[in-house]
């Protein structure tokens, strides 16, 4: 029986020792450093969560009433904020700033800030009460005027918008493409007047500089189609081709269709006429040979470039949602996979 024990100067016992105690230390090290891992984790995770959740409110008021921070810095990162989509807490700072800033210019441009601010966010109606806190004290400021005429635009205040053309003009500010631009809208908005003499007027505006017109002949093919066709110019075909693509059979003229090689090519890729064996633009090229296979599979959709700042939007739009130009939209054509069942009710 005691041969099954070794005895302690055994060197056998000195060696089981030895394993048993690394496999110990080894032990309670790994599971140490599972548990630190874990909780460093955790930290850097709260961390992260930190540095991306804005301040609220109160903090924002407090550090800047504290004064740690130069003004400068606050409205970098008010910016900074807008960028990101949090006009709430852009718009806090530039409130907070408002109440301990000395300098009457220093207010005036944060004042504008905070104004372009709750126009970014959607609240119309407080900056344009900004807008004009500021223009009556400076009246001559070109920013805050053209500023309050997109608030106007986007209320659908043309008459006012136009109003403040005119000390736009006073301030020498190109404003001709402006004026043309609400005059239409105006226009379009009067109930007062009849569909002829919307037409003609829409059309005096458009042969004048050619111009608006996406705007013009929206309305022209949806109340005279006979009127649009003969008034159209060859050159903005392609300027208006959704509209086009989507007019019904009966507002289309095959005289008219079959003497412009792009509008062949277009109502050919759509299979109303065939009278276009292939395109140089690729998707009505491909709409075409799948036509002329008998197959179909595929259907043209279009999404909205702005010339100017390059942005595309799912929408067509008279004024660029981000850059403001005026007449900037150009269609462009998308392939699509056609389903079983398309629903076109908005």
């Amino acid at each position: 029986m005691n041969n099954l024990y070794i005895e302690t100067r055994d060197p056998l016992f000195g060696i089981i020792v030895f394993f048993a105690l690394i496999f110990v230390i080894t032990f309670f090290s790994y599971w140490w450093g599972r548990y630190k891992a874990k909780d460093d984790t955790k930290y850097l995770d709260r961390f992260i969560k930190d540095l991306n959740t804005p301040p609220s409110d109160d903090e924002i008021k407090t550090i800047i009433h504290e004064g740690n921070i130069s003004n400068r810095s606050w409205l970098i990162l008010a910016q900074s904020y807008i960028q990101q989509g949090y006009y709430e807490k852009a718009i806090e700072i530039y409130h907070t700033l408002l109440e301990i800033e000395k300098n009457t210019q220093q207010q005036q441009n944060t004042a504008m800030l905070l104004a372009q601010a709750y126009f970014k966010a959607g609240f119309l109606e407080r900056a344009k009460e900004i807008f004009l806190k500021i223009l009556k004290h400076a009246p001559r400021t070109p920013n805050a005027l053209y500023s309050l005429l997109l608030v106007y635009d986007r209320l659908k205040e043309y008459k006012k918008a136009l109003e403040v053309l005119e000390p736009l003009h006073e301030l020498e500010q190109d404003i001709e493409h402006e004026k043309q631009y609400l005059e239409c809208v105006y226009l379009l908005q009067c109930l007062d007047i009849t569909h002829e003499e919307k037409s003609q007027k829409l059309l005096h505006i458009y042969r004048q500089n050619a111009q608006l017109c996406y705007l013009v002949f929206e309305y022209l093919f949806r109340t005279d189609h006979l009127l649009a066709w003969e008034h159209l110019n060859d050159s903005d075909y392609a300027r208006i081709s959704d509209i086009l693509w989507y007019l019904p059979q009966e507002k289309l003229l095959a005289e008219t269709i079959s003497s412009h090689a792009y509008l062949r090519e277009l109502f050919s890729a759509k299979g109303t006429f065939e009278l276009a064996a292939s395109s140089d633009i690729f998707e009505l090229d491909i709409l075409i040979k799948l036509h002329q296979s008998g197959h179909a599979g595929a259907r043209l959709q279009f999404e909205y470039l702005c010339h100017k700042c390059k942005h595309v939007f799912p929408f067509a739009f008279q004024r660029c949602p981000n850059c403001h130009c005026i007449d900037s939209v150009m269609p462009q054509m998308l392939l699509t996979k056609e389903s079983c069942e398309e629903n076109y009710t908005f």
